[in-house]
């Protein structure tokens, strides 16, 4: 009987480190993405002040479209994925959605500023710009959240990179 007993709490115990180990490659796999559009990041906003001062307009358009195109093949990837089964799985995942979405946003402005062809068309969609930005620490917050709680209710801790 003991014997059995033992067995089955080792059953659990190996399990729950399973889940735990799932939740925690999840985790990894969201910031392996998050962390391979960074240099692409840098480059086009690099590349967009430069193209902004000359007037280059196209180019805003072409750099803005490029950025959209990396971001949807990463939204594309979490949601053809299932979450993870494992407690605030499926949060996280959705959380992790809505962040890249809203960072495809800001790029679709700088596609849509350079297709514009009036200075007050460009107005309009730094307006536009200006109102995503502002939401900017809200949108980090809220994936922070949703990690958060994913990594608590899976006994995993998170390094904080913000």
């Amino acid at each position: 009987m003991l014997r059995k007993l033992s067995f089955a709490v080792l059953l659990i115990a190996c399990l729950a480190g399973c889940k735990s180990k799932t939740a925690y490659n999840y985790n990894e796999d969201f910031l392996k993405k998050e962390k391979s559009l960074e240099p692409e990041i840098t480059a086009t906003e690099t590349k967009v002040s430069s193209y902004m001062i000359s007037e280059q307009w196209d180019s805003i358009a072409v750099a803005g479209e490029k950025m959209e195109k990396l971001i949807d093949v990463i939204i594309k990837d979490i949601k053809d994925k299932p979450a993870p089964d494992v407690k605030e799985g499926q949060n996280f995942k959705d959380a992790g959605i809505r962040y890249f979405e809203y960072m495809k946003k800001m790029y679709t402005v700088y596609k849509d500023y350079g297709r514009e062809t009036s200075p007050e068309g460009r107005d309009s969609q730094l307006t536009r710009l200006k109102e995503l930005t502002e939401n900017k620490d809200v949108e980090i917050t809220n994936i922070q959240d949703a990690q958060r709680k994913f990594a608590e209710a899976n006994g995993f801790k998170i390094e904080k990179k913000y």
